[in-house]
């Protein structure tokens, strides 16, 4: 059954305490390497949210050309679904630091109906999944620059 983009929203708040067993995480979501997701950015095959905080954004700054909607703020659920529908026919990658965050994301959009999603489970800073964008040496743009070119619907 597909839960109304509300209800979604609603599931949303219980998120950072989520956490399934690692084996079990991978087989319920897509993964893709940051290197894959920066070709498919490069080819315009795919889309790429950076889910994390402003504060991390400031810090590390942004994959270049991703969008930054941070799950931390009101409106995130609002955000993830328009950017689905930017996105049109497109994968929407998500990426935070390590993979955590992301992979909550995903269980709750795959179990509440919702498809078009991936993860980039290596994040920024790298994981089990993966060295990262930033030890990839992936291209970075910072905090402000990704939002002064982030699309007016999802800011």
């Amino acid at each position: 059954m597909l839960l109304s983009r509300r209800q979604f929203a609603i599931s949303l708040v219980g998120l950072p305490v989520l956490a399934l067993p690692a084996g079990l995480a991978a087989q319920t979501r897509d993964i893709w390497a940051a290197k894959d997701i920066w070709a498919a950015l490069e080819a315009d095959e795919a889309c790429l949210l950076d889910i994390r905080s402003r504060g991390e954004w400031q810090e590390s700054g942004v994959a270049q050309g991703a969008w930054p909607v941070s799950m931390h703020e009101k409106r995130f659920p609002e955000r993830l679904f328009q950017a689905r529908d930017l996105a049109g026919d497109r994968p929407v990658a998500l990426i935070c630091a390590t993979g955590g965050r992301t992979g909550s994301v995903l269980r709750a959009l795959r179990g509440a109906g919702y498809d078009g999603y991936v993860d980039v489970a290596e994040g920024m800073l790298g994981s089990r999944y993966g060295q990262g964008w930033l030890a990839l040496k992936l291209p970075v743009v910072s905090a402000d620059t990704a939002l002064a070119e982030l699309p007016a619907s999802l800011v």
